[in-house]
């Protein structure tokens, strides 16, 4: 055997051995699946589209078509919740439980309710009616003092706010008559029709003495003296 082929032969010998280390070094390593190495599926079920979806507070996506698939690896850490959140719904959190085995996939369900918002009571949400009877057409009605109308065919129809300030009085005036007030005992509810009545009486004139019985009143003082002065003349 030649000197070249000597080296030649040790050259292939210390090839093989460099080998046969890096497949006994690397053995170990292969034999133990890496983390993400085997893999399932959340599949995470909602009835609000654009939700975002977390787990254990990680972002994992939106749901579209009202569902998101989300990978897991069983090599991997274990989730414990899900959470789903939109803006103007509640939010839905849940238990993850058993993490799918590798090619497994594992339902999820969250259903999000819109988020009630209490409303303020505003005035004018609600009406209802007084309806003024008064025997004067044209008479002026005022509902603590503020003019709502005047009377025609007998009524004037008056509509309130349920949830306003209460009135508490209602006075019907006009010339030539004694004005009239009442007390508002009961208020209308939506929709409702309260009656209130008014009669109006006509102010009192007062009486004065005709001027023909102040000339006969004259004259019968003057008679009285001439018949006085004329029994007199006799004695």
């Amino acid at each position: 055997m030649t000197s070249e082929s000597k080296r030649f032969g040790s050259f292939a010998a210390g090839a093989l051995l460099a080998v046969l280390l890096l497949v006994f070094c690397t053995a170990p390593a292969l034999a133990q699946p890496p983390i993400g190495g085997d893999q399932g599926w959340y599949l995470v079920h909602c009835n609000v589209d654009g939700a975002q979806v977390f787990f254990d507070g990680t972002y994992e996506g939106d749901i579209m078509n009202g569902e998101l698939y989300v990978p897991v690896y069983s090599t991997g850490t274990p989730y414990s919740t899900y959470t789903v959140s939109k803006d103007g719904y509640t939010t839905y959190t849940g238990d993850v439980g058993p993490a799918p085995a590798k090619g497994e996939t594992f339902d999820l369900y969250a259903t999000l309710n819109p988020v009630a918002t209490t409303q303020p009571t505003l005035i004018g949400g609600d009406v209802g009616w007084f309806v003024v009877h008064c025997n004067v057409d044209g008479a002026t009605v005022m509902l603590d003092n503020t003019v709502e109308g005047t009377i025609n065919q007998g009524t004037l129809t008056i509509q309130v706010y349920v949830t306003g300030t209460p009135y508490r009085t209602f006075t019907v005036t006009k010339e030539g008559y004694q004005p009239y007030t009442g007390t508002i005992t009961q208020y209308p509810g939506k929709g409702e029709t309260v009656d209130l009545y008014a009669t109006l009486n006509p102010t009192p004139t007062p009486t004065t003495k005709a001027p023909i019985e102040a000339g006969i009143a004259v004259l019968g003082l003057a008679g009285a003296a001439v018949a006085l002065f004329a029994s007199r003349k006799k004695f």
